[in-house]
């Protein structure tokens, strides 16, 4: 995992001139770095980069551990937030049977409504791949049964010798 790189604070910051904004957002200007420094001890604060990369560097008046704290905050809260996707495969045969058929369709049943995408799919092994036309009725039929819970995301796509087709779960509109 990479880690974020963090901002250059006080004397981490190495140019000899840096554009100054104050903890109220005025511009103060372009001084002298030890000026700049001088004057966020004063007020008990941190010079902090924002910008180094600029030509001439940006650096932020503020308390650059309430700062931090703040950022860290945001962040946990995000990942709170967020909703991860898996992505679930069931493989299908051009031969298969009826009893198959419904037991891979109630699998993709409950994958869907758990809010996880499907992945049909079928490897054509030999001669099957001349069945490759009656396996993609094969895969609508599929989608048919699962009714008004699943919607086709990607179409049938024969790659090689294997067919594959992504459904997810239809959006539901509130009233």
């Amino acid at each position: 995992m990479d880690k974020k790189v963090e901002n250059l604070i006080n004397e981490q910051i190495k140019a000899k001139f840096v554009l100054v904004i104050d903890e109220n957002k005025q511009q103060l200007g372009k001084m002298d770095i030890d000026e700049a420094l001088s004057i966020a001890y004063d007020k008990e604060l941190d010079l902090v980069c924002v910008a180094p990369d600029a030509e001439v560097p940006v650096c932020k008046l503020m308390d650059y551990k309430k700062f931090r704290y703040d950022q860290q905050k945001k962040a946990k809260e995000a990942k709170k937030n967020q909703k991860v996707v898996e992505i679930k495969e069931i493989r299908l045969s051009p031969t298969i049977d009826v009893g198959d058929f419904e037991t891979k369709a109630k699998a993709a049943l409950k994958f869907l409504t758990a809010g996880d995408k499907c992945k049909i799919s079928c490897r054509f092994r030999g001669r099957m791949i001349e069945q490759a036309e009656n396996t993609k009725g094969l895969f609508f039929k599929f989608v048919d049964r699962l009714g008004e819970i699943a919607q086709i995301d990607q179409q049938p796509i024969l790659d090689g010798r294997n067919m594959s087709m992504m459904i997810s779960p239809k959006v539901q509109k509130k009233k």
